[in-house]
């Protein structure tokens, strides 16, 4: 495995240690400080040593990472500035992601994939609404029945709606103004766009942890500029690559380096109105997902975008410039301060204040992982394109990757839609072969007609590759269900 580089200097330069890069980190600062260009640099070091990353470009000035760099002036500044070696530009490989299809490989996920807590959220349901949906979700999985898009969902609630008399007793109250509430949520997700998210193919967690030549990690770039404009949308995405991240891999410990680093950009929009039992569960998934190798990094303006008890996890800080204009700015220079191992050198709190583009106050965790003495430092320029790719570019990157072709088209296989439409058909005239004599003709009844129908979807769901589990994981779970069952959808690589 490579040396792991710096990526910053001051008193001393600044390592981020593989085997602790999994005890997650926070990058703060105000806007324009240099957050981004410190992101592309830890991961360009990520993907030097063989690491997956993970991140969403928002304002669409990532996508060059895969580029190699050219001289410019500010470079050449800042190698003066840093009395280091000029820079050896290198591009990293890359993958490009698009939830719209547009700026990437789409990516999807199921409706089942989500499940009733993150599409709660999605929606914007209350209590109330949300415990019908989990009825809804209990109902189809108890019934066979697959949630893999919209139209599934939507037939469902439907069909739960017309029977809701007969669920009453095994499952509760189904409220026709709950369900009426949920469908309206489904036609906003739907002229948001959201409704792309959901299909499949649903998106192989191996496609994201694959390493390029020369064993360099791929960079995945979620094209994050037009989902961003949807923040529920770009928050419950997330959250739910998270989940599946922790749901799938096995327990590894404390490894050299990370299975994928996983930067959260905008972080506070992943906690914004969220209730306190998912911000719990947000919580409980970032203290566990260490031992599965799994390095999660928050992007934000402000430390205080993240609940506390998320903060006191990120072992890893780069905090960039704050402006102290207002009592909350205040608070936030102070909650900054007080996080960082003091160093009796430097007044950490002014010096937040202070901070030139580019600068950032560090510290680490060192290889005992205790977190270093806070110092004030330069970040080192990246090796990477800072221009980001024209449309050609783009286009030729994508069309070049080893998975070019397997997102590119949707599959619609049978699912619930499909079997309840089955269902509530009128019956048509069948040829039917003539019985044998003084035989009596036997006619299956509509339940049994359902039976056969679900018998046989499932069947095709458990046989395929493609198939998905109907138990959900810590995000994805109706009433609670344990951590750490793990999906059963395996595919078939494809390199």
């Amino acid at each position: 495995m490579p040396e792991a580089a710096p990526f910053a200097k001051g008193a001393q330069e600044h390592v981020l240690l593989p085997a602790m890069a999994n005890r997650h980190g926070l990058i703060a600062g105000a806007t324009g400080t240099g957050k981004t260009v410190t992101l592309r640099v830890i991961a360009e070091r990520f993907s030097a040593q063989g690491v997956p990353v993970f991140l969403a470009d928002i304002k669409g000035d990532v996508s060059g990472i895969g580029l190699p760099g050219v001289p410019n002036p500010k470079i050449d500044q800042r190698v003066k500035d840093l009395g280091i070696e000029p820079v050896a530009f290198a591009g990293c490989p890359v993958e490009f992601w698009d939830v719209f299809g547009e700026q990437g490989h789409p990516v999807r996920a199921t409706v089942s994939d989500l499940g009733p807590l993150l599409m709660g959220r999605l929606l914007g349901l209350n209590e109330v609404q949300g415990g019908v949906l989990s009825l809804v979700f209990k109902i189809a999985d108890d019934q066979g029945l697959l949630l893999l898009d919209l139209k599934d969902l939507r037939s469902m609630l439907s069909f739960v709606a017309d029977n809701a008399s007969q669920f009453q007793t095994n499952y509760g109250n189904v409220s026709a103004a709950s369900v009426g509430a949920i469908q309206r949520g489904l036609l906003a997700l739907e002229q948001q766009g959201g409704d792309k998210l959901f299909g499949e193919p649903a998106l192989d967690l191996d496609d994201l942890m694959q390493t390029g030549p020369g064993g360099k990690g791929v960079i995945n770039v979620l094209a994050a500029d037009k989902l961003v404009q949807s923040p529920n949308l770009y928050a419950t995405f997330l959250l739910w690559l998270m989940s599946e991240l922790f749901e799938r891999l096995p327990e590894v410990g404390d490894p050299e380096k990370p299975k994928i680093a996983f930067f959260f950009d905008e972080a506070h929009l992943l906690f914004n109105d969220a209730p306190k039992f998912l911000q719990d569960k947000i919580e409980q998934v970032v203290r566990l997902i260490r031992s599965k190798g799994v390095g999660i990094y928050f992007v934000t303006q402000n430390p205080l975008d993240v609940p506390e008890t998320v903060l006191g996890q990120l072992g890893n800080r780069v905090q960039h410039a704050l402006r102290a204009f207002t009592p909350r700015d205040q608070k936030a220079v102070k909650t900054a301060a007080e996080t960082f191992r003091a160093n009796p050198k430097l007044n950490t709190a002014e010096v937040i204040t202070q901070l030139g583009v580019g600068e950032a106050l560090v510290s680490l965790l060192d290889a005992k992982g205790t977190p270093s003495l806070v110092d004030r430092a330069l970040i080192y320029p990246p090796a990477s394109r800072l221009e980001p790719l024209t449309p050609a570019e783009r286009e030729a990157a994508i069309k070049g990757s080893a998975i070019y072709g397997h997102y590119e088209k949707a599959i619609d296989r049978e699912s619930a839609f499909e079997l309840l439409k089955a269902r509530n058909a009128p019956a048509g005239p069948a040829e039917t072969p003539p019985p044998s004599a003084g035989a009596t003709p036997e006619k299956p009844s509509e339940f049994e007609k359902m039976i056969t129908s679900v018998g046989t979807s499932v069947l095709r769901a458990a046989g395929s590759q493609m198939g998905r589990t109907l138990v959900r994981g810590i995000l994805g779970s109706i009433f609670g269900a344990a951590v750490g069952k793990t999906s059963a959808r395996r595919r078939s690589r494809r390199y």
